[in-house]
């Protein structure tokens, strides 16, 4: 059950891995300040001088609960899951507070010209022009100055964790070998997978892009055409294509989509996935037959495997010691 929930948390493996999931204030949505806040609504946990609020905690939860009662449950266990969804919530948002004041500590900075290299490069990988952008933004009520300041967030605590937590990795080529030599199903062999896609771009009400993206779901199990559904409701460049996205092999997928796609078979489609910019589904159209790697061919793809394997491991660790020397009570 804990891992099961940990997928719906703020703090998720897959963003940590490449930008952490964004806040909308310095400290944090419903964070702020003790000395200096006006607290409106009751706190449900303290972390060392910052608060956490039950509206925060909320708002995050109800998007949460949508997606728990769409699984038409038991009463029993939807209570039940959203007990657990509501523990693990509180945990993960005591940890981003907990991240948000090493950046403060720090003092780390972002320019306006790293916020725009990294606009270009979401669109260039969810292929949107500018004004592709700026349409899905603005469809969703979020203006431009708000998308900036999101990112701006993001950028910093990819930087707190380039600097407190990968600047201490090193891959060696022992470790690849060993890696190669230990898993041959895994790097010896490469299929590729075709995929399409449908793609809903998060709004500031995720919660109804979640509900509209379920419609499209139910309307595929019971038979539409997924060609179709994407050209009707999807947000990316590729719609009028069917969602056609190309074939790639399982290491070319970020690391959270690999086990969902790889649990496919040619012909089947994902439930509702969460990537970074917004709410997918996959289809499998068919899987290419698999050929022989040596290992100068997959060497970059298993340092890269084991890279993000130890930038899990030590972050976790990390995590574990600012929770040692933090005063955290929580509230319920």
């Amino acid at each position: 059950m804990k891992e099961h929930m940990r997928s719906f948390g703020i703090l998720k493996k897959g963003i940590v891995l490449a930008i952490l999931a964004s806040l909308m204030c310095v400290a944090g949505p419903g964070v702020c300040r003790v000395q200096s806040a006006e607290v409106v609504d009751r706190i449900v946990a303290i972390v060392n001088e910052d608060i956490i609020r039950l509206s925060d905690l909320n708002r995050h939860l109800d998007t949460i609960k949508q997606q728990i009662r769409s699984r038409g449950l038991s009463s029993a266990d939807e209570t039940e899951m959203i007990y657990e969804a509501r523990k693990e919530l509180i945990e993960d948002l005591i940890d981003e507070t907990l991240v948000d004041q090493v950046i403060q500590e720090t003092g780390i900075r972002v320019s306006q010209g790293e916020i725009d290299a990294t606009i270009e490069q979401i669109k260039s990988a969810n292929q949107l022009t500018h004004e592709d952008l700026r349409r899905a933004l603005q469809a969703r009520g979020i203006s431009m100055e708000a998308y900036r300041e999101d990112i701006r967030q993001q950028i910093l605590r990819s930087k707190v964790i380039d600097q407190k937590v990968k600047s201490k990795i090193v891959i060696t080529d022992e470790d690849i070998r060993e890696a190669y030599s230990s898993t041959p199903e895994k790097y010896g062999l490469t299929e590729k997978y075709r995929l399409k896609n449908i793609f809903m771009l998060y709004g500031e009400d995720r919660g109804q892009v979640r509900r509209e993206m379920e419609t499209v779901l139910r309307a595929l199990e019971d038979g539409a055409s997924f060609d179709e559904m994407a050209r009707k409701h999807s947000m990316a460049p590729n719609a009028e294509e069917g969602g056609k996205l190309g074939a790639f092999a399982l290491g070319d997928l970020t690391g959270h989509l690999q086990p969902v796609i790889d649990a496919l078979e040619p012909g089947q489609f994902t439930g509702i996935v969460q990537t970074e910019m917004g709410f997918q589904i996959f289809f499998l159209e068919d899987i290419e037959e698999p050929e022989q790697r040596e290992l100068e061919d997959v060497k970059k793809r298993i340092e890269q495997a084991l890279y993000e394997q130890k930038v899990e491991e030590k972050f976790d660790k990390w995590l574990e010691s600012l929770r040692e020397s933090a005063h955290i009570r929580v509230i319920l």
